[in-house]
């Protein structure tokens, strides 16, 4: 009765000050909900790759299928064309959300089937894919953080959890070295990159009273300098302590990263040109042999590559050129797909849905897709081991396909769920609650809540029953 007598007695703000600061993580009950549930997935992922019957990948290479395959998704994104014409209302947009994750989509599709069908001969065409994807880590951080500001612990600890909670899970279930998703630390280490290099240039601002542009530009050659000092040294050689296969990731694609900050960092007079050449209706001969030389030059700078690197059969010859050319078959091709105002307003929608769960089919195919660590192909179906008929065995595959694409998509709704409830624990950890509502506009609403009459369980108040 004390107690209830002191809290009657206490002052507002120290009332809501007693309050725990769980009390106010609205998203509790779904962190709980979703830890639950990657539990199960962890489970079915353990079990998938421990399957009782299977047989090594390399008796899997099959170079027609790795093909068809490929062709396959091509016909399922033309039969989910979009064309979304708003996209352009404020412009003609360079490399929109919705092209960005279907350009994810079909990389990730040929990167599974490289290791499914063990198709040796595409190997520097996947490095050029990895490559891709982390030039795309450094090149939209930086947009968002010049854009933005946001150097918070929040956002750091946001990407950490959206990037790392799930594999490290894995890792950790199932027993692996996470050293297996190479990429998981590669992206790591390229948002925290960017994020460092935009953060001196916002630390630039006030003591020099620099432009954004010349202080961006210091802060790229810094991050530049940094990364000559440190990859093209002996000094790389600390990467040894963590492993030789994480020495030879993180030097494979040194400046991936900073290509996509300097990307970013010229954007502005990429998008320029964009709205010069294609944001009329009606072009002029200029604008027309400029978009048809923007075509040509990507398919050249492709052709460029291919022929003086990419034709490389053995690929110990063609890594240590990899990390200083990679960046030429990627802006080919963004040449390629931006090439006109329709083409940019296009995306494929069955390459687009499985662009946004990128990291989840990246680490589960190692264990449901395929087995034992990437080493063996599950057979399901009876009769599709190494000897069945091609029938079968892509039956098999198609039912692996199917159970591994919805484990993943269920594991990224998993991920941003822990994502998002997790940041606002950090926050409210970090700057405490928000502040109560003024004493004033609570009295009012109290007297409001007693001056009311009493209501009946049937919605009517009691003095008009």
């Amino acid at each position: 009765m004390k107690g209830s007598i002191d809290d009657d007695l206490m002052d507002p703000d120290q009332k809501y000050n007693k309050m725990s600061l769980l009390s106010h993580w609205k998203g509790a009950k779904d962190f709980a909900k979703a830890q639950v549930q990657v539990v199960v997935v962890l489970i079915i992922a353990y079990m998938g790759n421990n399957w009782p019957k299977s047989y090594h990948r390399n008796e899997n290479h099959n170079e027609t299928m790795f093909w068809a395959m490929n062709i396959a998704l091509v016909i399922a994104g033309l039969c989910t064309l979009t064309h979304d014409k708003n996209c352009s209302n404020r412009g003609v947009q360079l490399l929109s959300r919705a092209q960005t994750e279907e350009w994810k989509g079909w990389m990730q599709w040929a990167f599974i089937m490289y290791h499914y069908y063990r198709m040796y001969s595409v190997y520097n065409e996947i490095r050029v894919f990895v490559s891709a994807y982390v030039w795309m880590t450094g090149f939209g951080n930086f947009l968002y953080f010049d854009k933005k500001k946001d150097f918070s612990l929040e956002r750091g600890i946001s990407m950490w959890i959206r990037i790392n909670y799930f594999p490290l899970l894995l890792s950790f279930f199932i027993d692996v070295k996470l050293e297996l998703y190479y990429v998981v630390p590669l992206h790591t280490a390229g948002f925290f990159v960017t994020m460092a290099t935009c953060y001196l240039s916002h630390l630039l601002e006030k003591p020099t009273q620099w432009s954004s542009t010349k202080r961006n530009l210091v802060a790229i050659m810094v991050c530049l300098l940094v990364h000559i000092v440190f990859y093209e040294t002996p000094a790389v050689n600390v990467l040894k302590i963590f492993g030789d296969e994480y020495h030879f990731r993180f030097q494979a694609d040194k400046y991936s990263a900073w290509v996509g900050i300097v990307s970013g960092f010229v954007w502005f007079k990429f998008k320029e040109y964009m709205q010069w050449c294609y944001a009329v209706e009606v072009q002029a001969w200029q604008q027309t042999a400029a978009m048809w030389a923007q075509r040509f030059g990507g398919v050249g700078m492709i052709a460029l590559w291919y022929g003086l690197f990419g034709h490389m059969k053995d690929k110990f010859t063609y890594n240590p050129v990899h990390p200083y050319v990679f960046w030429m078959p990627v802006a080919g091709w963004l040449m390629i797909r931006n090439s006109s105002k329709y083409l940019t307003e296009l995306h494929m929608g069955a390459m687009e849905f499985f662009g946004r769960i990128t990291l989840e089919t990246y680490v589960l195919q190692f264990h449901v897709f395929m087995c034992n660590k990437v080493q063996h192909i599950p057979v399901i179906i009876p009769g599709a081991d190494k000897d069945g008929t091609l029938f079968v065995k892509t039956l098999n595959m198609l039912l692996c396909g199917s159970i591994f694409v919805g484990l993943a998509f269920w594991a990224r709704q998993i991920t941003v769920t822990t994502q998002t409830s997790m940041t606002e624990l950090v926050s409210l950890l970090w700057r405490g609650p928000p502040p109560p509502p003024p004493a004033n506009e609570a009295e009012e609403g109290k007297s409001l809540v007693t001056d009311q009459a009493p209501v009946s369980s049937n919605g009517e108040t009691k003095e008009s029953v």
